[in-house]
């Protein structure tokens, strides 16, 4: 699917994964930021190399964020980043902030993305 769409195209991809893509870049500088939480799983690996081969970026791994905005699930003492915000490397610059807000609910944990688009004006 993601194949399919032109470059000249913006796209965005905000969901729960259930991946862990860990707190450092190693050796996946190119599509991840270097600000995230935890160990990287085979899952996250396997999300890491799907967005280099797509030309895409992990746009929430590239903000120092506080602890709360990284860690996006959360049950008993077990805490981790599973929600990931992708977009195209060329779009990167268009997002300046992104967080996943935590909400409480009687589910363990529900969040809410937010991010922050800066727009280019047409000239």
């Amino acid at each position: 699917m993601v194949r399919g769409i032109p470059h000249t195209e913006k796209l965005f991809i905000g969901r729960d994964f259930n991946d862990h893509i860990g707190a450092t870049f190693r050796g996946y500088d190119n599509v991840h930021g270097g600000f995230g939480f935890g160990d990287r799983n085979r899952g996250g690996t396997s999300m890491l190399n799907f967005d280099r081969a797509f030309d895409l970026v992990i746009a929430n791994s590239s903000f120092l964020e506080k602890r709360e905005h990284l860690v996006t699930f959360q049950i008993l003492m077990a805490e981790t980043q599973i929600d990931y915000l992708l977009c195209m490397k060329s779009d990167r610059g268009l997002c300046t902030d992104c967080k996943v807000i935590r909400v409480r609910t009687s589910r363990p944990f529900i969040g809410s993305w937010s991010w922050t688009l800066r727009s280019r004006g047409r000239g």
